[in-house]
């Protein structure tokens, strides 16, 4: 689990770096899942994306690329969030999947990926470790997170 802690850190930097890049430098779920962000809770995120109390290396369970949205009911940000990630799931279809975790009602989950504010993010792209971010992104920084990161297109 410290690798991939380690790798989620790691991640959660390069997102940021290209974050900072951009600003200075503009230049498989069942076909009736295709469209709509799923919940999970610890038991359901073991099986289908990753089983984070057992394995020591990043294992993903997932058929295509995924984002995990760590949320709390309470978070005005979080709020603001959802109905973005309900339109790219919409969007994007089954060319990627996104979860949301309520992180105060599964507490060992968010504590196993460093989850300590919300909402935050984790990427998972189909061919590297995933990586993070933290804070309401807007809908445009989202899509090119899932267009360079993720490796998906429209």
């Amino acid at each position: 689990m410290k690798n991939v802690f380690l790798s989620l850190l790691a991640g959660l930097f390069l997102i940021w770096s290209g974050n900072l890049a951009a600003e200075a430098n503009p230049s498989s779920a069942p076909a009736a899942n295709a469209n709509r962000v799923i919940e999970l809770n610890e038991d359901s995120f073991i099986q289908k994306v990753f089983d984070f109390r057992n394995s020591e290396t990043w294992e993903y369970k997932g058929d295509r690329p995924a984002i995990v949205d760590f949320y709390a009911v309470w978070c005005g940000p979080c709020k603001q969030l959802a109905p973005i990630l309900e339109e790219l799931q919409s969007e994007y279809g089954e060319k990627i999947q996104i979860y949301k975790v309520d992180a105060e009602k599964n507490r060992e989950l968010a504590a196993a990926f460093g989850v300590s504010a919300y909402p935050t993010m984790i990427f998972i792209p189909m061919d590297a470790d995933p990586a993070g971010a933290r804070g309401l992104l807007p809908k445009e920084e989202l899509e090119r997170i899932i267009a360079d990161f993720l490796n998906v297109e429209k």
